[in-house]
């Protein structure tokens, strides 16, 4: 396994040797999120960015051997993300800098340990790659759905080391899904603001920042700040 590039890991923007030290080697000592979208513009690099941000407030580290990045199913490879979804990660004071697109391969399912996706059809496209992928892919809404009715104190403490809560998590989630049931089918969707004005970006970003802080509090154990 390589370091990853740009856009790639927690780490993107960190030196080369930073990220080496922290994934390269450890597979078994890591935990990768990989998020979902259409190009890989829009969505999926704010939910990316705004979970390394998160994981950063909650943690004071970079995660601990978590490992979050995005790719698109019809990725726009090597693009920049849309200057509106950059506003939006500032917002909320998250980093921007140094991402680039990429499009969705099996090798990024593979290594995946949890895939979240902005729709069903992203889901179902994730699904229909193989690689076992069923127990581990969601959408984003769905996982904060099934999250937040799963009792704390039924997952591994933070002592034991975070790459172990999240694949308990995960579990536990997968293990809900079909008794908790989204309401409507449009719940589970986040809805593309590509070409929409800053406005909208901004309404998507709410809309992924909400969904992402019980997963967020789930996976490190420890609630945002107020």
């Amino acid at each position: 396994m390589t370091a990853p590039g740009p856009g790639r890991g927690i780490g993107s923007g960190e030196s080369a040797a930073e990220i080496t030290t922290t994934f390269v080697g450890l597979p078994r000592d890591s935990f990768r999120i990989l998020h979902v979208s259409t190009g890989n513009v829009c969505r999926s690099p704010i939910t990316e960015r705004l979970t390394r941000h998160a994981v950063r407030e909650r943690l004071g580290i970079l995660g601990g051997g978590l490992i979050v990045e995005s790719a698109g199913t019809w990725g726009h490879e090597g693009a920049p993300m849309e200057s509106h979804a950059e506003t939006v990660l500032a917002d909320f004071g998250a980093d921007a800098s140094g991402f680039t697109g990429r499009e969705l391969l099996d090798e990024h399912v593979i290594r995946a340990d949890l895939v979240l996706t902005a729709t069903r059809d992203h889901r179902a496209q994730v699904i229909s790659m193989g690689h076992s992928a069923g127990l581990r892919t969601f959408t984003l809404k769905e996982f904060t759905r099934l999250v937040k009715a799963i009792d704390p104190a039924t997952l591994p403490p933070l002592e034991d080391g975070v790459v172990i809560r999240a694949r308990a998590l995960v579990r536990a989630a997968a293990a809900l899904r079909g008794w908790l049931l989204a309401p409507t089918a449009e719940a589970d969707e986040v809805y593309d603001p590509y070409g929409a004005p800053l406005t909208f970006f901004r309404s998507i970003g709410d809309e992924i920042h909400q969904a992402l802080d019980p997963v967020v509090t789930a996976l490190t154990g420890v609630p945002a700040k107020t």
